[in-house]
C-alpha cells in the first residue's frame, strides 16, 4: 500500500467525496442529520461552520463533494497539466483538514486511549455513553478531516507526476541541498525547537494553575475550576502530555529517535522504524493546527487571557512539529522501491558497520 498510494488514494479520494456529496443532496432537500445545525452549548462544536444554515452549506456539500469525485479521477487518471488542478485540491486539503475543524481531533488523539477503556468499561461521570463524547456534530468534523487528508495526498501525487518526480517518494533527477541529510538535520533542529517552545506559555499556566497560581485569569475564574471536580487536573494532564510530547520531538534529531538507546534494553541498539515516529508526529502536528485557529478565533477577554492565548500558537507548534517530522523523513528515507533513487541514511550505514555495540 505504501508503494502504491498515489493511486489508491486517488481513488479513496473519490469515494470520500461522492459520499460526501450525496449527504449534502440529502440534506439540501431537508434531511435529517445537517451536522452543522444549532445544538445545546453542551453538544455544540467550535467549527467555523457551526450554526449555519443547511439551505445555505448543503448545497455546497453536494457541489462540492460531486464535483470533487470527478476532479480526484481526473487527477488520478490523466496526465497532468498546469497547476489549477492541484491548487484547488490543495485549497480542499487545507480546509477540510485545518480550516474546518476544530479541537475536537486533538482531543480524539489525547484522549484515545481512555476512549477505548470506555467503550468496554462504561464513561464515567454524567455521560451516558462515547456516544455523548463522540456524538455526530463531533464526527463529522472526523470525517472532514479524513476527506481533508485525502485530498493532501491526492494533491501531492498531482504535483509530482507534474514535475516528472518519483510519485512515491518525491526524488527527482537532481537533489536540492536542503533535502539533503546533513541540511535536514540542520534545520530540522530548529524546527524542533520552535515545536518545544510554542507550548511553554500553555504548559506554564495550567501547572500554575493546579498549584495555585492563578497566571493569566482571575481569582475569580480559577476559583471556579478549582471548585469544578477534575477541571485543574485535566488541565494539568494535557501540560504533562505536551512535556512528553516535547522530549519525543527532540528523538527527531537525535541518535536515539534513530537507533533505540542502551535504556530501552529489550531493543537497544536496533533501528527504530521510521515510521513508529513519522506516523504519530504527522498525525499531532496536523490537528494541532485547526486548535491553535480556533483559540484564534475565541475572544481575548483582559482578565483571562490564558485560557485562549496559549492555544493560538498551537498553530505554530503544530507547523515547526510538521517540519521537523519532515526534516527526519528525509534523513531516515532509503532506497525508494519504486524509481530506485536514493541511499542508506548514514546513521544506519553506521549502524551495520556497529550493530554490536549498543547505543
Amino acid at each position: 500500500m505504501r508503494k502504491n498510494w498515489p493511486a489508491w488514494t486517488g481513488y479513496a479520494t473519490a469515494i470520500w467525496s461522492f459520499g460526501y456529496g450525496v449527504l449534502g443532496l440529502y440534506l439540501s432537500f431537508g434531511g435529517a442529520g445537517y451536522p452543522f445545525a444549532p445544538v445545546p452549548d453542551d453538544r455544540a462544536t467550535a467549527s467555523i461552520l457551526e450554526g449555519t444554515p443547511y439551505r445555505v452549506v448543503a448545497p455546497v456539500m453536494a457541489t462540492i463533494g460531486l464535483a470533487g469525485a470527478v476532479l480526484s479521477l481526473v487527477m488520478t487518471r490523466t496526465r497532468p497539466r498546469g497547476r489549477l488542478l492541484q491548487t484547488v485540491a490543495a485549497v480542499l486539503a487545507v480546509g477540510l483538514a485545518l480550516v474546518i475543524p476544530d479541537y475536537t481531533l486533538i482531543a480524539v488523539v489525547a484522549l484515545a486511549p481512555a476512549l477505548v477503556v470506555f467503550a468496554f468499561t462504561g464513561v464515567p461521570g454524567p455521560q451516558g455513553g462515547v456516544g455523548d463524547i463522540l456524538y455526530w456534530h463531533r464526527v463529522n468534523l472526523i470525517i472532514l478531516f479524513v476527506g481533508g487528508v485525502l485530498w493532501a495526498a491526492t494533491a501531492i501525487a498531482y504535483h509530482r507526476r507534474s514535475r516528472d518526480l518519483c510519485v512515491s517518494c518525491g526524488r527527482g533527477a537532481a537533489e536540492h541541498a536542503w533535502t539533503r541529510p546533513e541540511a535536514a538535520l540542520r534545520w530540522g533542529k530548529w524546527a524542533v525547537t520552535v515545536a518545544v517552545v510554542a507550548n511553554l506559555p500553555y504548559e506554564f499556566t495550567r501547572i500554575a494553575w493546579y498549584f495555585g497560581w492563578p497566571v493569566g485569569i482571575s481569582d475569580d475564574f480559577h476559583r471556579m475550576m478549582a471548585d469544578t471536580p477534575g477541571m485543574l487536573e485535566m488541565g494539568l494532564g494535557l501540560a504533562v502530555l505536551g512535556l512528553g510530547g516535547g522530549v519525543l520531538t527532540h528523538g527527531l534529531v537525535h541518535r536515539w529517535g534513530e537507533v533505540y538507546p542502551r535504556w530501552i534494553w529489550f531493543k537497544a541498539g536496533r533501528r527504530v522504524p521510521p515510521l513508529l515516529a513519522i506516523l504519530p508526529a504527522s498525525v499531532v502536528a496536523v490537528v494541532l493546527i485547526p486548535a491553535g485557529l480556533m483559540n484564534a478565533q475565541a475572544p481575548l477577554d483582559g482578565d483571562n487571557w490564558a485560557t485562549n492565548a496559549p492555544g493560538v500558537l498551537w498553530t505554530v507548534w503544530g507547523a515547526a512539529l510538521g517540519a521537523a517530522t519532515y526534516a527526519y523523513y528525509l534523513r531516515r528515507r532509503a532506497t525508494c522501491r519504486r524509481c530506485g533513487r536514493g541511499t542508506a541514511p548514514p546513521a544506519l550505514v553506521e549502524l551495520n558497520r556497529s550493530v554490536s555495540s549498543p547505543a
